[in-house]
Protein backbone atom coordinates (compact mmCIF):
# COMPACT_ATOMS: atom_id res chain seq x y z
CA UNK A 1 0.00 0.00 0.00
CA UNK A 2 1.19 3.53 -1.11
CA UNK A 3 1.75 5.94 1.37
CA UNK A 4 -0.86 8.50 -0.22
CA UNK A 5 -3.67 5.37 0.10
CA UNK A 6 -2.15 4.77 3.87
CA UNK A 7 -3.09 7.91 5.00
CA UNK A 8 -6.65 8.16 2.96
CA UNK A 9 -7.16 4.93 4.89
CA UNK A 10 -6.38 6.00 8.27
CA UNK A 11 -8.30 9.78 7.45
CA UNK A 12 -11.44 7.32 6.84
CA UNK A 13 -10.98 5.49 10.32
CA UNK A 14 -10.91 8.86 12.29
CA UNK A 15 -14.15 9.87 10.04
CA UNK A 16 -15.24 6.32 10.86
CA UNK A 17 -14.91 7.00 14.56
CA UNK A 18 -16.23 9.88 14.98
CA UNK A 19 -19.49 9.46 13.60
CA UNK A 20 -19.88 6.81 15.82
CA UNK A 21 -19.02 9.13 19.06
CA UNK A 22 -22.11 11.22 17.44
CA UNK A 23 -24.03 8.85 17.99
CA UNK A 24 -23.80 8.75 21.58
CA UNK A 25 -24.18 12.56 22.18
CA UNK A 26 -27.64 13.67 22.39
CA UNK A 27 -30.69 11.71 20.89
CA UNK A 28 -31.14 7.76 21.85
CA UNK A 29 -29.20 5.36 19.48
CA UNK A 30 -32.16 4.81 16.93
CA UNK A 31 -32.59 9.06 16.21
CA UNK A 32 -29.09 9.92 16.57
CA UNK A 33 -28.13 6.96 13.73
CA UNK A 34 -31.36 7.87 11.77
CA UNK A 35 -29.94 11.45 11.47
CA UNK A 36 -26.51 10.00 10.82
CA UNK A 37 -27.95 8.26 7.64
CA UNK A 38 -30.55 10.88 6.67
CA UNK A 39 -27.67 13.04 7.13
CA UNK A 40 -25.34 11.52 4.71
CA UNK A 41 -27.78 11.19 1.71
CA UNK A 42 -28.32 14.76 1.86
CA UNK A 43 -24.76 15.27 1.82
CA UNK A 44 -24.34 12.77 -1.01
CA UNK A 45 -27.26 13.66 -3.38
CA UNK A 46 -25.51 16.94 -4.94
CA UNK A 47 -22.44 14.62 -5.75
CA UNK A 48 -24.71 12.07 -6.81
CA UNK A 49 -26.34 14.45 -9.11
CA UNK A 50 -23.42 16.18 -10.52
CA UNK A 51 -22.01 12.62 -11.30
CA UNK A 52 -24.89 10.99 -12.53
CA UNK A 53 -26.14 7.21 -12.58
CA UNK A 54 -23.74 4.69 -11.71
CA UNK A 55 -22.71 1.99 -14.28
CA UNK A 56 -25.72 -0.37 -14.60
CA UNK A 57 -23.21 -3.39 -13.59
CA UNK A 58 -23.15 -1.79 -10.35
CA UNK A 59 -26.86 -1.73 -9.54
CA UNK A 60 -27.14 -5.54 -8.04
CA UNK A 61 -23.57 -4.74 -5.83
CA UNK A 62 -25.66 -1.87 -4.82
CA UNK A 63 -28.87 -3.57 -3.73
CA UNK A 64 -26.71 -5.97 -1.78
CA UNK A 65 -24.03 -3.46 -0.19
CA UNK A 66 -27.36 -0.91 0.61
CA UNK A 67 -28.84 -4.82 2.71
CA UNK A 68 -26.13 -4.89 4.19
CA UNK A 69 -26.08 -1.54 5.14
CA UNK A 70 -29.59 -2.00 6.61
CA UNK A 71 -28.52 -4.39 8.68
CA UNK A 72 -25.81 -3.30 10.34
CA UNK A 73 -27.31 -0.26 11.33
CA UNK A 74 -30.52 -2.29 13.10
CA UNK A 75 -27.42 -3.75 14.99
CA UNK A 76 -25.83 -0.91 16.01
CA UNK A 77 -28.21 0.66 17.04
CA UNK A 78 -29.51 -2.12 18.91
CA UNK A 79 -26.24 -2.45 20.55
CA UNK A 80 -25.66 1.58 21.45
CA UNK A 81 -28.78 1.28 23.38
CA UNK A 82 -27.95 -1.30 25.61
CA UNK A 83 -23.80 -0.70 25.81
CA UNK A 84 -21.63 1.82 25.46
CA UNK A 85 -19.11 3.16 23.02
CA UNK A 86 -15.75 1.33 24.43
CA UNK A 87 -17.90 -2.21 24.53
CA UNK A 88 -19.44 -1.84 21.34
CA UNK A 89 -16.85 -0.44 18.87
CA UNK A 90 -13.96 -2.75 19.27
CA UNK A 91 -16.11 -5.86 18.56
CA UNK A 92 -17.97 -4.48 15.59
CA UNK A 93 -15.09 -3.67 14.14
CA UNK A 94 -12.64 -6.42 15.47
CA UNK A 95 -15.10 -8.67 14.87
CA UNK A 96 -15.66 -7.70 10.87
CA UNK A 97 -12.24 -8.30 10.41
CA UNK A 98 -12.45 -11.46 11.93
CA UNK A 99 -14.54 -12.69 9.90
CA UNK A 100 -13.57 -11.29 6.67
CA UNK A 101 -9.81 -13.34 7.48
CA UNK A 102 -12.59 -16.50 8.03
CA UNK A 103 -13.87 -16.09 4.65
CA UNK A 104 -10.72 -15.13 2.79
CA UNK A 105 -8.90 -18.39 4.31
CA UNK A 106 -12.23 -21.05 4.41
CA UNK A 107 -14.19 -19.49 1.25
CA UNK A 108 -11.31 -17.88 -1.31
CA UNK A 109 -8.67 -20.32 0.04
CA UNK A 110 -5.99 -17.40 0.48
CA UNK A 111 -2.92 -18.53 1.89
CA UNK A 112 -2.47 -17.24 5.53
CA UNK A 113 1.43 -17.30 6.78
CA UNK A 114 2.12 -17.54 10.54
CA UNK A 115 2.28 -13.68 10.75
CA UNK A 116 -1.16 -13.31 9.30
CA UNK A 117 -2.52 -16.15 11.50
CA UNK A 118 -1.04 -14.56 14.46
CA UNK A 119 -2.75 -11.23 13.93
CA UNK A 120 -6.03 -13.05 13.39
CA UNK A 121 -5.65 -14.92 17.03
CA UNK A 122 -4.99 -11.14 18.96
CA UNK A 123 -8.33 -9.94 16.95
CA UNK A 124 -10.12 -12.76 18.34
CA UNK A 125 -8.71 -12.18 21.63
CA UNK A 126 -9.11 -8.77 21.54
CA UNK A 127 -13.44 -9.50 20.96
CA UNK A 128 -12.95 -11.75 23.98
CA UNK A 129 -11.49 -9.76 26.18
CA UNK A 130 -13.84 -6.94 25.66
CA UNK A 131 -16.69 -8.91 26.65
CA UNK A 132 -15.23 -10.52 29.55
CA UNK A 133 -16.43 -8.47 31.99
CA UNK A 134 -19.87 -8.25 31.01
CA UNK A 135 -20.24 -12.06 30.24
CA UNK A 136 -22.73 -12.76 33.20
CA UNK A 137 -24.70 -9.64 32.15
CA UNK A 138 -27.98 -9.83 30.13
CA UNK A 139 -28.06 -6.75 28.87
CA UNK A 140 -24.28 -6.20 27.86
CA UNK A 141 -24.70 -10.51 26.73
CA UNK A 142 -27.13 -8.70 24.22
CA UNK A 143 -25.26 -6.09 22.96
CA UNK A 144 -22.31 -8.18 22.36
CA UNK A 145 -24.73 -10.67 19.87
CA UNK A 146 -25.85 -6.79 17.93
CA UNK A 147 -22.63 -6.00 17.85
CA UNK A 148 -20.76 -9.41 16.32
CA UNK A 149 -24.75 -8.90 14.13
CA UNK A 150 -23.46 -5.45 12.67
CA UNK A 151 -19.97 -6.84 12.13
CA UNK A 152 -21.57 -9.55 10.06
CA UNK A 153 -22.74 -6.79 8.01
CA UNK A 154 -19.73 -4.87 8.09
CA UNK A 155 -17.64 -8.01 6.21
CA UNK A 156 -20.32 -8.44 4.07
CA UNK A 157 -20.57 -4.75 2.63
CA UNK A 158 -16.75 -4.35 2.47
CA UNK A 159 -16.68 -7.28 -0.15
CA UNK A 160 -19.32 -6.35 -2.01
CA UNK A 161 -17.78 -2.71 -2.20
CA UNK A 162 -14.47 -3.86 -2.62
CA UNK A 163 -15.86 -5.63 -5.88
CA UNK A 164 -17.81 -2.58 -7.19
CA UNK A 165 -15.09 -0.84 -6.32
CA UNK A 166 -13.17 -2.25 -9.61
CA UNK A 167 -15.96 -2.28 -11.98
CA UNK A 168 -17.11 1.75 -12.04
CA UNK A 169 -16.29 4.96 -10.76
CA UNK A 170 -16.06 5.04 -6.81
CA UNK A 171 -17.35 8.37 -5.95
CA UNK A 172 -20.33 7.63 -8.10
CA UNK A 173 -20.98 4.56 -6.63
CA UNK A 174 -20.63 5.68 -2.86
CA UNK A 175 -22.75 8.89 -3.26
CA UNK A 176 -25.63 6.75 -4.91
CA UNK A 177 -25.28 4.31 -2.26
CA UNK A 178 -25.89 6.63 0.49
CA UNK A 179 -29.12 7.94 -1.46
CA UNK A 180 -30.30 5.11 -1.63
CA UNK A 181 -29.41 4.29 1.68
CA UNK A 182 -30.55 7.25 3.20
CA UNK A 183 -34.68 6.68 1.15
CA UNK A 184 -34.68 3.25 2.88
CA UNK A 185 -34.38 4.37 6.31
CA UNK A 186 -36.49 7.51 5.84
CA UNK A 187 -39.29 4.96 4.24
CA UNK A 188 -38.69 2.23 6.69
CA UNK A 189 -38.89 4.61 9.71
CA UNK A 190 -41.95 6.57 8.68
CA UNK A 191 -43.71 3.52 7.87
CA UNK A 192 -42.48 2.02 11.27
CA UNK A 193 -42.82 4.84 13.69
CA UNK A 194 -44.86 7.34 11.65
CA UNK A 195 -43.93 10.73 10.16
CA UNK A 196 -43.35 12.37 13.91
CA UNK A 197 -40.44 10.38 14.18
CA UNK A 198 -38.55 12.65 11.60
CA UNK A 199 -39.29 15.74 13.78
CA UNK A 200 -35.15 15.55 15.53
CA UNK A 201 -34.20 15.76 12.33
CA UNK A 202 -35.55 19.19 11.77
CA UNK A 203 -34.67 20.14 15.09
CA UNK A 204 -30.82 18.60 15.01
CA UNK A 205 -29.97 19.48 11.26
CA UNK A 206 -26.35 20.49 11.81
CA UNK A 207 -25.80 17.40 13.62
CA UNK A 208 -27.47 15.25 11.52
CA UNK A 209 -25.04 17.03 8.26
CA UNK A 210 -22.12 16.60 10.38
CA UNK A 211 -22.63 13.31 11.28
CA UNK A 212 -23.62 12.30 7.90
CA UNK A 213 -20.67 14.04 5.87
CA UNK A 214 -18.13 12.25 8.17
CA UNK A 215 -19.84 8.91 7.20
CA UNK A 216 -20.20 9.65 3.68
CA UNK A 217 -16.32 10.84 3.53
CA UNK A 218 -15.39 7.91 5.56
CA UNK A 219 -16.87 5.09 3.29
CA UNK A 220 -15.91 7.03 -0.17
CA UNK A 221 -12.14 6.68 0.55
CA UNK A 222 -12.37 3.68 1.99
CA UNK A 223 -14.05 2.61 -1.38
CA UNK A 224 -11.59 5.00 -3.49
CA UNK A 225 -8.53 2.84 -1.53
CA UNK A 226 -9.98 -0.40 -2.13
CA UNK A 227 -9.71 -0.02 -6.07
CA UNK A 228 -6.36 1.07 -5.47
CA UNK A 229 -5.04 -1.76 -3.21
CA UNK A 230 -5.75 -5.19 -1.74
CA UNK A 231 -9.35 -5.16 0.30
CA UNK A 232 -7.89 -7.11 3.34
CA UNK A 233 -5.23 -4.92 3.33
CA UNK A 234 -7.54 -1.83 3.77
CA UNK A 235 -10.10 -3.13 5.66
CA UNK A 236 -7.32 -4.14 8.13
CA UNK A 237 -5.53 -0.32 8.26
CA UNK A 238 -9.03 1.06 8.76
CA UNK A 239 -9.70 -0.71 11.91
CA UNK A 240 -7.43 1.52 13.69
CA UNK A 241 -10.92 3.33 14.57
CA UNK A 242 -10.74 0.84 17.06
CA UNK A 243 -8.14 3.12 18.40
CA UNK A 244 -9.72 6.24 17.70
CA UNK A 245 -12.98 5.47 19.33
CA UNK A 246 -11.63 4.01 22.17
CA UNK A 247 -10.04 7.55 22.87
CA UNK A 248 -13.02 9.53 21.80
CA UNK A 249 -14.83 7.54 24.51
CA UNK A 250 -12.78 8.41 27.29
CA UNK A 251 -11.86 12.12 26.05
CA UNK A 252 -15.14 13.27 24.85
CA UNK A 253 -18.25 11.15 25.86
CA UNK A 254 -16.14 10.64 29.57
CA UNK A 255 -16.61 6.98 29.71
CA UNK A 256 -14.76 5.28 31.68
CA UNK A 257 -12.03 3.66 30.61
CA UNK A 258 -11.39 -0.32 31.75
CA UNK A 259 -8.58 -1.93 31.73
CA UNK A 260 -9.75 -4.68 29.91
CA UNK A 261 -11.13 -2.64 27.14
CA UNK A 262 -7.88 -0.83 26.52
CA UNK A 263 -5.85 -3.90 26.34
CA UNK A 264 -8.93 -5.74 23.92
CA UNK A 265 -8.14 -2.23 21.56
CA UNK A 266 -4.63 -3.03 21.54
CA UNK A 267 -5.19 -6.27 20.77
CA UNK A 268 -7.14 -5.48 17.78
CA UNK A 269 -4.58 -2.58 16.61
CA UNK A 270 -1.83 -5.30 17.08
CA UNK A 271 -3.78 -7.86 14.90
CA UNK A 272 -4.65 -5.57 12.44
CA UNK A 273 -1.00 -4.32 12.39
CA UNK A 274 0.32 -8.01 11.73
CA UNK A 275 -2.76 -9.15 9.10
CA UNK A 276 -1.11 -5.69 7.25
CA UNK A 277 2.27 -6.79 7.30
CA UNK A 278 1.22 -10.53 6.26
Amino acid sequence: MDIPVLLVVLLSAVLQAGWNVLLKLRLDPLSSLMLVVLGGGMVALPFALWLGLPERPLWPWMAGSMAAHIGFYACLAGAYARADLGLVYPVARGGALLMTAGIAITVLHEPIGPIGIAGIALLAAGVLVTGWRSRDEASQSVALGLALGSAAAVTAYSIIDGTAAHMGSPATYTAWLFVGDAVLVLVGLSVWKGPAFLRPVMRHLPLALAGGAMLFVSYWLCVWAMARAPISLVAAVREASVLFAAAFAVLVLHERLRPERAVAALFVVAGVTLIKLH
